[in-house]
């Protein structure tokens, strides 16, 4: 059954279960993976873990692929690409574990439980009471032949239980260094559902050994099962199902806000959250792989490349790391501005077509673009600011910030407007400098310096108090459409005719 060679060779897996969107979380621990693997020169498994039929669907199994494929994170075996261990869904793997799963009751290492739901929470009610663990008690372990016929009579179904060994389990976490458990914290758990479904806790480590996993690098929270699955493993290299225990690495846990554990319900966790607005899968990347790891104490930004030369397992950190969010927009930003030319080009301009833009796809000029985005590249955080520091460009009217007009056209603003649009007129189009030079020339008549006075010419044209260099932007709007624009705000400003 097992395809396991005496060297494999690092193999590394990522096994999501395709529930809902990805999230954060989930993509740190799949770029843990793969950057090992690539450190390595191993092999990163990608497997589907979906057996809960009630909560599993194939629109998430299909976003997982494409946020993968967003992300640049190549797998060696998996859906798509295939492998020696194909199916790599666990939907697709039943025959497996129910095979598994008799080898281990024919073995003794298993055993049926005919425990009922009530009967065991009223014995975990009075363990609890008399301050013992609460875990299952081993009641079913050593039932007779006429016990099991008598439980069978009665009608009752039976899930199946994995016997655990009465002896501590010690194992050196590649994070966290030796961990100890204690046999009564870690009692016998089920493997088989009573209507023979398996459970997680057969099929994830058996796949494991079937696939000849040799690092487990997994979140935390994950970290109580790594006995049981021990366990489970040395169960299966005794009936020559497999033939090594992996190693196990867990990773800290992600804090969001108030300290709590970042979870799938906290809308920053979601990874179409920054997809959506525009984060480059390298500065995500980046922001997530300091979750638990740094390549230098003094350096936060790097390539995946850079990272995969450095990256080591052992030198990820155990505590628990916060995600913060202004830092991954400022670790994005970085990104974006460190992109040749034509690629923050190319990256943007889906932020400036339907859907994302609020106007005609026949108003949008590339050419135009990209005599602004020289100077667009130096202040996004993400793509998608991009669409409103150049929406003045493709738009009929400028978008009418309230607060911006509020802010800058005040008494005394038409004056000047009509100063600046008269000195603007004379003004040598060519070259953004000469417009400079009659804003700050119609500010001088009126007592302002240029900041206050470009701000009405800026509102009138743009919308905003705030954008992209004023002068260069008036000089790619052409001197037509930015007159007509100061025009319809000095009218405005004169309010309705008498």
């Amino acid at each position: 059954m097992t395809n396991a060679t005496a060297d494999p060779g690092v193999r590394v897996r990522f096994c999501p279960s395709p529930t809902g969107n990805p999230h954060v979380g989930l993509v740190r621990t799949a770029l843990f993976n793969w950057a090992y693997a690539r450190h390595t020169g191993g092999t990163l498994v990608f497997r589907i873990e979906d057996t809960d039929a009630a909560r599993d669907s194939e629109e998430s199994y299909q976003q997982l692929l494409d946020a993968m494929r967003w992300l640049g994170l190549d797998w060696d075996e998996g859906p798509e690409v295939g492998g020696p261990h194909a199916p790599y869904r666990q939907s697709q793997r039943s025959d497996i574990y129910a095979d598994v799963a008799r080898k281990l009751l024919d073995g003794g290492y298993a055993y049926p439980c005919y425990c009922t739901a009530e009967e065991l929470e009223q014995r975990r009610e009075q363990a609890r009471k008399e301050g013992r663990p609460s875990g299952y008690d081993g009641k079913c372990r050593d039932l007779t032949g006429e016990r099991i016929a008598a439980y069978e009579a009665e009608g009752r179904s039976h899930v199946v239980r994995f016997r655990m060994p009465d002896e501590p389990i010690t194992f050196t976490d590649l994070v966290r260094g030796e961990i100890t458990f204690q046999p009564e914290n870690v009692t016998d758990y089920g493997i088989l559902r009573a209507n023979g479904a398996p459970l997680y806790t057969l099929v994830n480590p058996v796949d494991d050994a079937l696939m000849d996993i040799t690092h487990v690098l997994r979140g935390e929270d994950l970290l109580s099962s790594t006995p049981r699955q021990i366990a489970l493993y040395k169960a299966l290299i005794e009936l020559g199902l497999a033939q090594r225990i992996p190693e196990f690495g867990h990773l800290p846990y992600v804090m969001g806000e108030g300290n709590k554990k970042l979870s799938k319900r906290d809308p920053q966790s979601s990874l179409n959250l920054y997809r959506e607005r525009g984060f480059l899968p390298e500065g995500l990347l980046n922001y997530l792989s300091l979750l638990g790891w740094s390549i230098a104490e003094d350096r936060d930004i790097f390539s995946l490349d850079e990272m995969v030369a450095a990256f080591d397992i052992h030198e990820v950190n155990g505590n628990p790391a916060r995600f913060d969010l202004k830092k991954c927009e400022a670790i994005n930003a970085t990104h974006l501005r460190e992109m040749p030319l034509k690629d923050f080009i190319d990256a943007c301009e889906p932020w400036l077509r339907a859907p994302y833009a609020p106007w005609p796809e026949e108003n949008f000029s590339r050419a135009a673009f990209e005599e602004l985005a020289p100077l667009a590249q130096t202040r996004l955080t993400v793509l998608s600011d991009i669409t409103p520091n150049v929406d003045f460009l493709f738009l009929g009217e400028p978008v009418r910030d309230e607060k911006s007009w509020q802010k800058a056209m005040k008494e005394g603003s038409d004056a000047l407007l009509r100063t600046a649009r008269a000195k603007l007129e004379a003004a040598d189009w060519s070259s953004p400098d000469s417009l400079k030079e009659a804003v700050l020339a119609a500010g001088e008549e009126h007592g302002l310096k240029l900041g206050k006075a470009q701000a009405p010419v800026r509102v009138a044209v743009t919308g905003r108090t705030v954008g992209l260099p004023l002068f260069e932007s008036l000089q790619v709007l052409g001197k037509d459409r930015t007159l007509a624009r100061v025009d319809a705000a000095l009218t405005e400003l004169a309010g309705p005719a008498s």
